[in-house]
């Protein structure tokens, strides 16, 4: 791979992610019966439900009240576990934040609560482009983005993504986006990516949900296209040399791919 330059915020980034990396390595040599996450035994100690899992939630999550107000309205939908995990969200603002992001791309909204999550950290004049094909479920955040003081920063467009990330690009904003979230049907993910890698700038992150896809990506079934087109695009990942990246076990699996 040719040298690169680095943003300092991508550096200090990197190094906080690898220092996580290293604090789970020799936690795992000191308690030889963790694993990512597991007992020896099998069982993940960070499961739903998990008295461990809540403990970090208590000792970390800093929700805003209205976002906590749309989780909560979400999670009584009979679709709530489309929801993105509040603990995943709140890592993507931190990492917006440390970028100094101004304007960012989601594609997959449904309620809204990673696009009220990120609209928060935004300055003033800043912008999310919130991209889906389903308005009544954006209908539910919307009047909580109203009430969070936010909605004049979400530009919400309700047509597939790929013809608004092919708009922007034709109106000239390739690289001039700091951050993305894809988080939609999994069999455009290659195609979302490709869009945000352009519409992304040097030192912009892209971050990708579901890439572990409920463990399916192990062995996708001949018939799951789905899980065949996350482990496609995993793999292509790990070989791209236009970014680096971070895999996550966090809720279904997020990647963090850094443009370089």
């Amino acid at each position: 791979m040719p040298f690169v330059s680095i943003t300092k915020e991508m550096a200090m980034g990197t190094a906080v992610l690898g220092l996580a990396f290293a604090t789970g390595v020799l936690a795992g040599k000191k308690y030889p019966f963790w694993t990512f996450g597991f007992l020896r035994s099998g069982k993940n100690i960070f499961g739903r439900g998990s008295p461990l899992r809540k403990y970090i939630s208590d000792h970390s999550l800093r929700e805003h009240p209205v976002l906590k107000k749309l989780r909560l309205l979400t999670l009584n939908h009979r679709c709530g576990g489309m929801m993105v995990s509040c603990d995943q969200a709140q890592l993507m603002a931190n990492l917006a934040k440390l970028i100094k992001a101004k304007k960012a791309i989601e594609i997959g909204v449904f309620t809204g609560y990673n696009t009220l999550n990120m609209a928060l950290i935004l300055p003033d004049d800043g912008k999310v482009v919130a991209c889906d094909i389903n308005e009544d479920f954006a209908n539910i955040g919307k009047p909580l983005w109203k009430e969070a003081g936010v909605e004049h920063k979400i530009d919400l467009r309700i047509k597939p993504a790929t013809q608004t990330l092919d708009e922007l690009l034709a109106a000239g904003e390739a690289e001039t986006y700091d951050f993305a979230f894809i988080d939609a049907d999994k069999e455009s993910y290659d195609d979302y990516y490709e869009k945000c890698l352009r519409l992304i700038r040097k030192g912009g992150i892209i971050a990708i949900d579901n890439v572990l896809w409920h463990g399916k990506v192990l062995k996708p079934s001949k018939n799951d296209i789905q899980a065949q087109s996350v482990h496609r695009l995993n793999e292509k990942l790990f070989q791209d040399a236009r970014i680096s990246i971070s895999m996550l076990p966090m809720g279904d699996g997020v990647t963090l791919a850094f443009k370089l």
